[in-house]
């Protein structure tokens, strides 16, 4: 392990200004991302999308970092480039999504937990050859009926600190991802409740194995209300309640904190991160790694069509740029229809 150069890279993730782009969809998610535009989800079309977005004139403003998925990561620009190493000449960090997947958790039913360990050393030396310079594993918690239990919060807590260890072993920056759900009714209080509790689980074990905070990214759920929740708790409230979790729990140490949108709408998920930042001076930056708030009305713009090729290059810069502001605390719903 070098630890200045994870803490360099991990530094780089999360400059000023800047966020990752998450394009790490299997091919079963992109796949139902396609039939919303009625597009076919072959390889050449997945690579043509992913094309679009990487080669967005301006990308390198807005964008520190990509998380690639394993296809995406062994594909190549139209002239040839392999993405990777198209993204480096534009100064943006390929990285790569190196867990299976969530899977039932046996014997504790509606609970799951992330699988990808197995022969993940030896995928990680083969990604690290390809250009991946860090990686992501999310671990997912669902909120409900006597869920989460504490052994489920842990099992997943271990195994981020596990693959997170492996990483930085071999030179690649974790981007740990405890993801709490903002599925079903729940309110923010409960999502705040279950949001202390896996911060806690997640960083004690990253100390148990000995993680390099310096060298790592946080990627966690904002603390929001429930989608079916009856009266969900406005932007301001969502944007304390968040940093007050956050400041509970999170060492100074890491070089920053990177959201995930979880289901928000684009507007939503920049506006929530813009008031965040207005809450400094905070121990790290706080940014995005978004997948959806940064794609959705790009995909729509494009829709398959090689006519709208530039027009959703526009949107997904247009995205980019209004979610750098919001990294500063400068984004305000009116901007919407500035940058239009």
């Amino acid at each position: 392990m070098n630890p200045t150069e994870l803490a360099r890279i991990a530094n780089a993730m999360v400059a000023k200004n800047k966020g990752i782009l998450a394009a790490d969809e299997s091919t079963g998610t992109i796949t139902k991302r396609f039939a919303g535009i009625k597009l076919d989800s072959t390889e050449e079309n997945r690579r043509l999308y992913r094309e679009l977005l990487f080669t967005a004139p301006g990308a390198a403003e807005f964008i520190s970092g990509v998380i690639l998925y394993d296809e995406t990561i062994r594909q190549k620009t139209k002239d040839g480039t392999p993405f990777p190493e198209y993204l480096s000449k534009q100064g943006i960090i390929p990285g790569i999504k190196v867990d299976t997947g969530a899977k039932p958790l046996a014997n504790f039913p509606n609970e799951t937990i992330t699988e990808g360990l197995d022969g993940l050393r030896e995928r990680l030396i083969e990604y690290y050859k390809l250009g991946a310079r860090f990686a992501k594993w999310r671990a997912v918690i669902d909120i409900g009926d006597g869920i989460p239990t504490s052994f489920a919060i842990k099992a997943n807590a271990h195994a981020l600190a596990r693959y997170a260890a492996l990483c930085q072993e071999n030179g690649i920056v974790p981007i740990v991802e405890p993801e709490v759900l903002m599925d079903g009714g729940h309110s923010i209080e409960r999502c705040e409740e279950v949001t202390n509790v896996v911060l806690e689980t997640v960083f004690n074990e990253l100390f148990e194995h000995r993680i390099y905070l310096e060298g790592m990214i946080l990627k966690p759920n904002m603390v929001i209300s429930g989608k079916q929740a009856p009266n969900r708790a406005p932007p301001p409230t969502v944007a304390e309640a968040t940093v007050r979790c956050l400041k509970r729990h999170v060492p100074p140490a890491v070089p920053g904190i990177a959201f995930l949108s979880g289901g928000q709408s684009p507007t939503e998920a920049t506006l929530h991160l813009s008031l965040m930042n207005k809450l400094g001076p905070l121990p790290w930056p706080l940014t995005f790694s978004y997948g959806r708030a940064l794609q959705d009305s790009t995909l729509k713009t494009w829709g398959g069509a090689p006519t709208n090729f530039a027009a959703a290059q526009k949107e997904f810069i247009k995205r980019a740029k209004l979610n750098g502001l919001a990294t500063t605390g400068r984004y305000s719903p009116e901007l919407e229809n500035q940058a239009a």
